[in-house]
C-alpha cells in the first residue's frame, strides 16, 4: 500500500511539473504556453501562441514572448490564412474545412520542442547570406543564449534570439526566401 501511495504521489508531481499548457478559452480562442530559457540562460520566459477566430477569414495567430521579469519582449500577430497561401500547390487546401484543419495543425506545432534552439548558435556555425546581422550572430556565439524559430509560410523560417547588448529580441537568421 505504501509503495502504491508513493507511486501515485510521483505521478501527481510529474503531471504538475509539466511546463506546457494548451487551453481552449471562450470565444474560439486557443491558447498554448511553453516555459523555456530564452532571454536568460537559467530563468524561464513564457512563450505563448494564441489562435483567435472561428471563421477562416477572421482567424489570427498571435505569438508573444514574456521575459521572466514580466515584460513582453516579442509580439507578432499575423493572419492565419497567410500560412496556407504557399501550401495550396502542394497540399489539398481547396475546401475551407481543410484550410481550418491545416491552421489548427500549424498552431499546435508552433511551440514544438524542435523550434527551440539550445543554443541559438553553436561555436562551429558560421554566418551566411541568410544572416541579417553578423555582429549579432557573433554575439549569440559568445553568449550561448537560446533561440527560437518559426515559420511564417512554406518558404520562410524566422530565427530569433535575445540580444543582451541591445536588450531586445532580434532575428539572427531568415531562411529561405
Amino acid at each position: 500500500m505504501k509503495n502504491y501511495l508513493i507511486l501515485l504521489l510521483l505521478l501527481f508531481c510529474f503531471l504538475f511539473a509539466c511546463k506546457s499548457s494548451n487551453k481552449e478559452l471562450k470565444g474560439n480562442i486557443k491558447n498554448h504556453i511553453v516555459l523555456k530559457p530564452f532571454s536568460d540562460s537559467i530563468q524561464v520566459d513564457t512563450f505563448k501562441v494564441v489562435l483567435k477566430g472561428a471563421a477562416l477569414k477572421d482567424m489570427t495567430i498571435n505569438f508573444s514572448i514574456t521575459a521572466y521579469t514580466g515584460n513582453v519582449i516579442y509580439n507578432k500577430e499575423f493572419k492565419a490564412t497567410d500560412l496556407i497561401e504557399n501550401y495550396k500547390a502542394s497540399i489539398d487546401l481547396k475546401k475551407e474545412r481543410s484550410q481550418i484543419d491545416f491552421i489548427h495543425s500549424e498552431y499546435k506545432l508552433f511551440l514544438d520542442d524542435e523550434n527551440f534552439l539550445e543554443p541559438a548558435v553553436t561555436e562551429n556555425e558560421n554566418p551566411d547570406q541568410y544572416t541579417p546581422d553578423k555582429n549579432f550572430y557573433n554575439e549569440l556565439k559568445q553568449s550561448s543564449l537560446n533561440g527560437f524559430k518559426y515559420r511564417t509560410d512554406k518558404e520562410n523560417n524566422v530565427y530569433i534570439a535575445w540580444s543582451e547588448k541591445e536588450k531586445k529580441v532580434k532575428p539572427y537568421y531568415n531562411c529561405c526566401k
